[in-house]
């Protein structure tokens, strides 16, 4: 059931960037780490090592992103 959570939030994240003409990047990006991680989660007990490296570099992208858009958010402020 976590899996199919992460899934959903992943391809809300996408729906969401499709959406709107100017997403906010902290929902896009925690949206997608947070189904990175839930997917990661559900990978570990059912394991598929091409899925799960996938999950990671997945994260490793939302962090970057969030961490970008946190950091332009400091300089505006």
């Amino acid at each position: 059931m976590i899996g199919f959570v992460g899934t959903a939030c992943i391809i809300g994240a996408y729906a969401y960037l499709t959406y709107k003409d100017e997403p906010n990047p902290l929902i896009l990006h925690g949206t997608n780490l947070t189904g990175a991680a839930l997917l990661t989660v559900s990978l570990l007990v059912h394991t598929n090592w091409p899925s799960l490296v996938l999950e990671g570099f997945w994260a490793a992208i939302a962090i970057w992103g969030l961490a970008k858009a946190l950091k332009g958010r400091r300089r505006r402020t």
